[in-house]
């Protein structure tokens, strides 16, 4: 995708570059010719150096990173605090800073002639974090003096004939004695190819047809980032801060015209969204083999999102006001006891609030809803000590454990008070069972993190008419995970990953009915039934999952300096419905997810093409008195990239070649789904047509 395209209806955006370079947090690693063997240790460490990525000519790090063989990019979860909440791609052995930047958007910020060299990380390195991941990628930058910028204008030219423009600019100094700064900025508009044109039908529960209209959708989103970072040498040590000021507002606007009634409906989404950041590191040796790293990190995220619902005889405005603050501090003292055994211990400490307000009106009128208004206050502390040993070259075992202890306040709608303590315990085993190939296998209790967006109320009763209501009462969801992968490398930069996961989870969360502030289950005063739902906890659940990749390199095919990746992952999932008491999929989680992608580097002509398939995919989302099923078709990007000079390169990419269907099922019941029949059957299916991208790039500097 472009780099501005936003989804619009998104309750989290990306945020800024927090890069801390730590040279010496990675054991060096030998570089074979093809870049395929391991280091000379037998670590698992492969490095890949420039001249592996040459003839595709990349821009940045992120373009390094997706040709891996062998590595699947993740761009890592928005939770509170810092442990989990990176990607699985560290910077100089470290991970970012940053908690609103997705980390391609860091990485696209590292400009491929600042890099030394790119490093897979298989089952684990000394000084390394694997955070609960087998494998992580790792970017080595060059330390030498000298200054990059580039300036990178661009347009998307939308199938509805809507022109966006943006532009990004991005500069880079280092000096010599260690020290450095960056600098960017973007300002650009990107569609959103969630939301088409289409027909919405509407379908009584004997299938005869209730009702059919005509749908034209458009959504758009806005960055206006600005991001920056300086590192120095600082008391013996290294010091990097990053700060960061986004503005990324975005807009749905539907407008459903009946063609077997009069009328229509017209639904208006606007999302003002303003983040802010700052972050640093510090890293200093203290004696040959202890070292420490400290990281503090604060962050301010402010939004309001409107939903104005028109439709004959009824009018509904939503509001949600919700600001959120977090500052988290961390320490870390790792020690090399030899060269086969190291030893961290740390702390990290958080504080995170929450204040929302919602107010729901229905034709005029105010309309309650549960845990309208409430503020949220979370202290939480961790533990933790772990270790790294590697008894012969070939064998590595890491373990560890953290202990969590947080303290839950709320007031408001909601007054509650919790004190939540968790063992979290690891251990991983890697073995290369010959220079090619290597059996990866772990366990571990993950704990989720508590998720600000569970505790307040949905945009979505605007358009629906259901209340789905917050619950700042929630428990972190908790799993046992077992996961074996097994990864067999060939034709030199061939690569073939299965991986097989098995989650017990418990407090599993999904979805419940509302209750009150004394627990109890809000109840409609005329029917008796609940009448709202929320996220709740609703017992225990199963999840497995098998994912396999694969990498080839197509010049033995006779392809020359052609490469096809792929992926899929396929899930099962089961868990105890909380209305019927049978069981069911977890909601949200989606069955399958799967990506294809073919590029050819031309370098005769200076140019690159590829292929990009994005598969489809589904969603369900089991609620209170409706199933609601999200349906996407496969996405296809064909693009090339043209490299006239060196410092100059041209872009161009079709989006959506084959179109992209979007479809929303509702299956709607008259009260909860154990108490009352179906009542319609809503279908709304729309197209995204596509775009034309093209991108222009001119780089300043050596």
């Amino acid at each position: 995708m472009g780099p501005w395209i936003l989804l619009a209806a998104a309750a989290a955006s990306p945020g800024v570059e927090a890069v801390a370079p730590a040279p010496a947090a990675t054991a060096p690693a030998a570089t074979a010719p093809d870049a395929t063997a391991p280091d000379a240790a037998g670590r698992g460490v492969i490095a890949y150096p420039p001249s592996f990525f040459a003839e595709s000519r990349p821009v940045n790090a992120y373009d390094m990173v997706v040709r891996l063989p062998g590595f699947t990019f993740d761009k890592g979860a928005a939770v509170r605090g810092l442990s989990g909440a990176g990607g699985n791609v560290l910077i100089d052995g470290q991970p970012p800073v940053s908690k609103n930047d997705a980390l391609d958007e860091i990485l696209k910020r590292i400009p491929a002639g600042a890099i030394e060299r790119v490093e897979l990380i298989r089952g684990g390195a000394p000084g390394i974090d694997m955070e609960g991941r087998t494998v992580l990628a790792n970017i080595v930058r060059k330390q030498t003096a000298g200054f990059r910028a580039s300036v990178m204008p661009g347009i998307y030219q939308i199938y509805d004939g809507r022109q966006l423009p943006g532009v990004r600019l991005e500069a880079q100094w280092r000096w010599p004695g260690g020290r450095s700064a960056e600098f960017g900025q973007v300002y650009g508009t990107g569609p959103n190819d969630e939301f088409g044109d289409g027909r919405r039908t509407r379908y009584n529960p004997d299938g005869s047809v209730r009702l059919r209209s005509k749908v034209e959708a458009d959504a758009y989103g806005l960055r206006a980032w600005t991001t920056g970072a300086y590192e120095t040498p600082l008391f013996g040590g290294r010091a990097r801060i990053n700060g960061a000021f986004m503005l990324t507002p975005a807009e749905v606007e539907i407008y459903d015209r009946y063609q077997t009634a009069n009328g229509g409906e017209y639904e208006k989404n606007e999302i003002d969204r303003l983040q802010a950041e700052l972050g640093g590191r510090f890293n200093r040796g203290l004696t040959d083999r202890l070292s420490l790293e400290a990281v503090g990190f604060h962050q301010w995220n402010n939004q309001e999102t409107t939903v104005v619902f028109e439709a004959p005889g009824l009018t509904r405005d939503f509001l949600l006001d919700r600001k959120t603050t977090e500052a988290v501090g961390r320490l870390n003292l790792r020690y090399r006891a030899g060269p086969a055994l190291t030893l961290e211990a740390g702390g990290e400490g958080a504080l995170n609030n929450l204040d929302s307000e919602t107010r729901l009106a229905v034709d005029g009128r105010p309309v309650p809803v549960p845990a309208a208004n409430v503020q949220v206050e979370e202290r939480r502390g961790e533990a933790f000590l772990r270790g790294s040993w590697r008894p012969m070259p070939t064998l590595t075992l890491e373990a560890g454990v953290r202990q969590e202890v947080s303290r839950v306040t709320s007031e408001g709608d909601v007054t509650l008070g919790k004190t939540l303590t968790f063992t979290k315990p690891r251990a991983a085993l890697t073995w290369a069972a010959d220079p090619s190939s290597q059996v990866r296998l772990r366990v571990e209790r993950e704990v989720g993190q508590l998720n600000f967006d569970d505790f307040v109320a949905s945009p979505n009763v605007a358009s629906t008419g259901v209340v789905v209501a917050g619950n700042p009462d929630l428990t972190p969801q908790q799993a046992w995970v077992f996961e074996a992968a097994y990864e067999r490398r060939f034709w030199g930069a061939g690569a073939a990953v299965l991986t097989v996961r098995h989650f017990e989870i418990r407090d599993t969360v999904d979805r419940g009915p509302a209750r009150d502030a004394a627990g109890n289950v809000i109840r409609d005063p005329v029917t008796g039934q609940p009448a709202a739902d929320r996220p709740d906890n609703i017992g225990k659940s199963t999840k497995d999952e098998a994912q396999a990749s694969l990498t080839v390199p197509l010049d033995r095919l006779g392809v020359r300096a052609a490469q096809l990746r792929g992926q899929v992952t396929k899930r099962w999932t089961k868990v105890d419905d909380p209305l019927l008491g049978g069981t069911r999929e977890v909601s949200a989680l989606r069955p399958i997810d799967w990506e294809a992608h073919f590029s050819q580097d031309l370098p005769r002509w200076n140019t690159t093409w590829g292929v990009d398939v994005f598969g489809g995919f589904r969603e369900r989302y089991f609620r209170l008195s409706e199933i609601e099923t999200r349906k996407f078709s496969p996405f296809v990007v064909v693009y090339g990239e043209y490299k006239p000079r060196p410092d100059w390169i041209l872009r161009l990419e079709a989006m959506g070649v084959t179109s992209r269907n979007v479809r929303r099922i509702r299956e709607v019941y008259r009260g909860p789904r154990n108490a009352f029949p179906l009542d319609y059957t809503d279908v709304r299916s729309l197209e995204w047509d596509g775009s034309l991208y093209l991108r222009v790039r001119k780089t300043f500097g050596s």
